[in-house]
């Protein structure tokens, strides 16, 4: 692998070139080419750096804790680094009120691929692209044999998504990178960044896509064919925008897999704790129904004559509801997209299509709700006079974390001076696709107000950037 001194000299060359107008990047704190923050932006960079410097002789200065040198912490880059390639990363599909819609496989999905490709070309990173779309960068080590921890995430959002939710793991993994390059130290095992295809789900069904044909989990060619609203396809798709590649499908194995994430919950802002400790992530349930009944004049059809899609979703919706209250806190489930027709004020409707999201931490619990909703739903049926079809979109069961990648990541945290607190995760996550290949787990920061799929998400400046050193300090033990 050579030495460290020629392998930063190396990389030292290739940022010159970068700069000289190859690999986009670029600016202070490589925030991207052009990118311009505004009063209000520099002066909360500013205020960050200046309340982490402060923190830093507390809690993560060498001065002040001396063993930090001697385990070899890595010190992360200027604050306002990461904070900016957020900014940036969030102006590619931008909506009104803060937020982002940049669609899975979409023209702003392209575009905000080829950012964060150009910052990691800056970081002289080698990039990999399979058939799927999924994009890994690696930071060569020393030994370039063994099989690398690999950091990663998301870049597609919902449609009314913020800023945060995926793009932070992926930005973070560039940020740990960012800090060995400056500090021109190479690891022993390689580092990867991996940003995977349609996690979120919004557009092509299943979600979590790009991880599971990366782990093998679901094969290439059914994840090809899924068709979007408008009957696109993802072949159709990675070859219009041309993100796919041949890098070999399933993925490599890395040794580990870390997931920096928002919370997207409630919890951790509400109880002022700085790090939520991933122990596990629920299980998933997702259906699709198509109810069949008979359109008619919403004048002359009598009442108990009727044979309404309509109410028999809406019955159904509220049978969710009481559902998940009757089986406890933990489960919970939602009905999110209802599409009527004919959808006319003065007919009676004759077809629905709905989604049903059901979740639970347990295995069991989730497949009795799942018996026990297919039972609601014949009886409701059968009672209005309705035809129905199933389709089952998702279904993964509960999945737990790494064991010893779990505590490495509490004991991390501890040795930060972070509060932290374990909990389970209620959204999915690429971290529990990898799971069941490697050692894996995730940190989590504060969502605050727990809103999340929405333009005000957001995180306090100094969680994001705690949230980063810890996952810097686990990777690199990790990493050697």
């Amino acid at each position: 692998g050579g030495s460290a001194k020629d392998h930063h000299r190396s990389l030292e060359a290739h940022r010159a070139h970068a700069r000289n107008g190859e690999g986009g990047g670029g600016g202070e704190g490589g925030a991207g080419g052009g990118l311009h923050l505004s009063t209000a932006q520099r002066h909360r960079v500013h205020d960050v750096r200046d309340a982490v410097a402060a923190r830093a002789t507390e809690a993560l200065g060498e001065e002040a804790h001396p063993e930090a040198r001697q385990e070899g912490r890595q010190r992360q880059g200027p604050p306002g680094r990461l904070l900016q390639r957020l900014d940036a990363l969030a102006q590619i599909g931008a909506i009104a009120g803060g937020g982002v819609c940049r669609l899975a496989l979409s023209d702003e999905d392209k575009a905000g691929r080829d950012r964060v490709k150009s910052w990691m070309l800056d970081l002289g990173m080698s990039i990999r692209t399979d058939a799927i779309g999924n994009v890994v960068g690696r930071f060569e080590g020393r030994d370039p044999s063994l099989a690398p921890v690999m950091m990663g995430s998301h870049i597609d959002t919902v449609r009314t998504g913020g800023r945060l939710d995926g793009n932070l793991g992926v930005l973070a993994g560039l940020e740990v990178v960012n800090s060995c390059f400056d500090a021109g130290r190479v690891p022993e095992r390689s580092l990867e960044v991996g940003f995977f295809t349609n996690e979120e789900g919004s557009r092509f069904a299943p979600d979590m896509m790009g991880s599971l044909v990366y782990t093998g989990a679901l094969s290439l060619e059914i994840a090809l064919a899924k068709v979007d609203a408008d009957g696109c396809s993802v072949a159709e798709e990675l070859q219009r925008l041309d993100l796919h590649g041949e890098s070999p499908l399933p993925g490599r194995a890395p040794h580990a897999f870390l997931e920096l994430h928002i919370e997207q919950g409630p919890i951790l802002d509400s109880e002022d704790t700085a790090i939520g400790v991933v122990t596990a992530v629920q299980g998933i349930s997702w259906q699709k129904l198509r109810l069949v009944g008979q359109s008619n004049h919403a004048g002359t059809a009598p009442m108990s004559m009727r044979r309404d899609a309509a109410l028999a979703s809406a019955r159904i919706t509220v049978a969710v509801r009481e559902l998940v209250h009757s089986m406890g806190r933990e489960m919970v489930g939602t009905v999110g997209h209802v599409l009527v027709s004919p959808n006319l004020i003065n007919v009676v409707p004759n077809w629905v299509e709905m989604t049903v999201d059901l979740r639970s931490p347990h295995e069991e619990q989730l497949r009795e709700a799942e018996e026990r909703f297919s039972e609601l739903v014949d009886e409701i049926c059968e009672r209005e006079g309705i035809e129905i079809e199933r389709e089952q979109l998702v279904r993964l069961s509960p999945v737990h974390f790494d064991p010893a990648l779990v505590d490495r990541v509490e004991e991390g945290a501890r040795a930060l001076g972070l509060s932290s607190r374990r909990m389970v995760s209620g959204a999915g996550h690429d971290a529990q696709i990898f799971a069941a290949l490697v050692p894996a787990a995730m940190i989590f920061v504060p969502s605050i107000g727990g809103i999340s799929h929405n333009v005000e998400e957001d995180t306090a400046p100094e969680d994001l950037l705690a949230g980063c050193q810890l996952l810097s300090d686990t990777v690199l033990g990790l990493a050697g």
